[in-house]
């Protein structure tokens, strides 16, 4: 019996340690269309804004709060640019310099430039809406991980976008450092800003 229980045990134990090895490796966190890993997400873009072209690299040296949204949002969008907002008007005006705010549209076909630069306006000068065709659109948001689609029900009169609400934190470099969610006390938002400002 002992003969038989011997090899199984050291079976089981080598097929143990590869499974073991194979799931605790740590994952990309992205994948392309192809199935190819694409690690880490996000990466520079140029997109409309009512001045003209922005691309993420214009605001190199600062840190960027990267949110995908868009102007008929009736809740999650403006309460996150309004968290924004508020944690920018916290901020010293040394501070303030160094850091940009960016509203990307899921809603290329409503949300022109200048609608964009009309709806920020109501949140803080540091935060700009930009835009582009669908095809920039969704190259834009596979790099970043984010999805968005029209919601169920929507007719072609009126209809509301699905979308990914995280609040992308990125460093000077313009690497994503935290995702926040758009629930985030202001206070916790300053605390990550200084944290990347130091």
């Amino acid at each position: 019996m002992n003969k038989i229980l011997i090899p199984v045990a050291i079976i089981a134990l080598l097929l143990g340690l590869i499974a073991g090895n194979y799931f605790m490796k740590p994952r990309p966190t992205s994948a392309n269309q192809s199935g190819a890993y694409v690690d880490p997400p996000g990466g520079d873009f140029t997109l409309q804004s009512n001045k003209g072209p922005v691309s993420l690299s214009d605001f190199k040296g600062k840190v960027t709060f990267l949110y995908f949204g868009y102007t008929f949002c009736p809740d999650v969008c403006p309460t996150s640019l309004a968290r924004i907002s508020a944690a920018f008007k916290k901020l010293t005006p040394e501070e303030l310099a160094q850091v940009q705010g960016i509203l990307i549209s899921v809603d290329p076909d409503r949300d022109t430039p200048e609608k964009l630069a009309e709806y920020t306006k109501f949140f803080h000068p540091q935060i700009i809406g930009v835009t582009g065709t669908k095809a920039q659109i969704d190259e834009v948001a596979k790099r970043y991980d984010v999805v968005y689609r029209k919601a169920e029900g929507s007719t072609a009169a009126g209809y509301l976008v699905d979308h990914t609400s995280f609040i992308y934190v990125l460093d000077k470099d313009g690497k994503i450092r935290e995702f926040l969610p758009h629930a985030l006390p202001v206070d916790g938002a300053v605390a990550v800003i200084r944290k990347l400002l130091k």
